[in-house]
């Protein structure tokens, strides 16, 4: 018991001197801690970083692939709402892998009215946990977790949608930032 006791006591005393994670241990961010920032390419091939953004609300989603029926439908939702987001001081990020060439034509295509963020290194996607290696095979490999994380004008991740379907998607954000502006 007495073991027990000090090494509990130990872990205090170790938690008091580390500084406090952004993110999990499953690798998904942290609500109430700050946004891991980042600077990647936008649709324009321009470097873009979260701080740009300071002062806004930022809706930081990740999907899989550009021109995909459910990215699709998840951006042309957004597109369709981007008025109401801002209205509340809030930009729409869309984050994937593909090139921004590839976010040209996706935007072009659509007629899409969001921003788009190239991230082929998947850096931005592993530090919000959108982003998960596998094995299949015996190969490693990965995959995409489509997911949104609201960040408050601040830089402060107000919330985390770990998984995410697509249809409905943007609308069930745009009430939650109506909610998390309230507070």
């Amino acid at each position: 018991m007495q073991r027990l006791l000090a090494l509990a006591f130990s872990a205090s005393i170790i938690a008091l001197f580390v500084p406090a994670s952004t993110t999990a241990a499953d690798g998904s961010v942290k609500v109430g801690k700050a946004a891991p920032g980042f600077t990647v390419k936008n649709q324009a091939d321009k470097d873009t970083s979260l701080s740009d953004f300071k002062g806004q609300w930022v809706v930081l989603y990740f999907y899989p692939k550009d021109d995909t029926p459910g990215c699709t439908a998840e951006a042309c939702e957004f597109t369709e709402s981007i008025a109401d987001f801002k209205e509340m001081n809030a930009t729409i990020i869309g984050v994937s892998a593909d090139s921004v060439e590839s976010h040209q034509k996706f935007i072009k295509k659509y007629d899409l009215k969001i921003t788009l963020r190239s991230d082929p290194k998947r850096e931005v996607m592993k530090a919000y946990g959108a982003y998960v290696e596998t094995e299949k095979d015996g190969k490693k490999t990965g995959k995409v977790v489509r997911s949104t994380v609201i960040i408050n004008p601040e830089g402060v991740v107000a919330f985390h949608y770990p998984t995410v379907n697509p249809r409905g998607h943007a609308k069930e954000v745009k009430a939650k930032v109506e909610e998390l502006k309230k507070k």
